[in-house]
């Protein structure tokens, strides 16, 4: 899926999307040189634990020598395989480079982590004694898509859907399909409440709060940041 081009672009360079990029994928790198077992225990030591997040907001010792309130950031560098950190890019770079293109490279990138950290805390709401890894950039990209959908409603989506052997393409509008997106999300979450997990993340390996919860943090946080500053910037950007 890709967003289509506006007849006249503005071109620009979206270098911290470009460094993010960037930054998970080598982070990923290295995390497929770890065995098993020392995977889990990085996954442990720099993803959000939300039951050991949760007793430190009670000032409660976890005996981790990494804080936990740094993975609240940390998390949202890494990934738990090839399909997981495929897809977060794939749409970090199809959405990311228009927010940053509005918000300019140094709100786009508080606004990305800001997100990425409330969505996280989102999820450990949720979820307050888990004591699964929660990990990933669903969360700060599902910001960035929150704000897309407020900004760019009636941009098209060019979206494949594969039947067989074919693989036709349909122009969506992005309020459709992100909305469509966010609502499965909520309600993925709200189906996985009380549900046991399995290894990754709540729901049987997905976020869903997390997603959620960065939906809609965007949506309030883009326009804090000045999204709609240059009301004639209206029209859509891509590389």
């Amino acid at each position: 899926m890709v967003p289509l081009k506006d007849e006249n672009p503005i071109k620009i360079t979206p270098y911290v999307t470009y460094i993010l990029i960037t930054v998970n994928i080598l982070i990923f790198l290295f995390e497929l040189t770890l065995s098993p077992p020392q995977l889990q225990a990085f996954f442990e030591l720099f993803a959000i634990v939300p039951k050991e997040l949760t007793a430190t907001f009670q000032g409660l010792s976890v005996n981790q020598p990494v804080p936990e309130f740094f993975t609240l950031f940390s998390s949202q560098f890494l990934h738990a395989g090839f399909t997981h950190i495929g897809f977060n890019m794939l749409f970090l770079w199809i959405f990311g480079n228009n927010i940053e293109e509005e918000l300019g490279s140094i709100k786009y990138l508080i606004f990305y982590l800001t997100c990425g950290v409330l969505a996280g805390l989102t999820q450990c709401y949720f979820a307050n004694e888990s004591l699964i890894p929660s990990l990933g950039a669903s969360g700060a990209i599902a910001g960035i898509m929150g704000a897309y959908i407020l900004k760019f409603p009636q941009a098209k989506i060019v979206t494949v859907f594969p039947i067989g052997f074919f693989f036709p393409t349909f122009r969506i509008p992005a309020l459709f399909f992100l909305g469509f997106w966010f609502l499965e999300q909520a309600l993925n979450g709200i189906m996985t409440l009380n549900v046991p997990t399995n290894v990754g993340m709540e729901g049987g390996g997905v976020a869903y709060w997390a997603h959620a919860g960065g939906f809609i943090f965007g949506v309030f946080l883009g326009p804090l940041l000045g999204l709609f500053s240059d009301d004639e910037s209206s029209e859509f950007y891509e590389d």
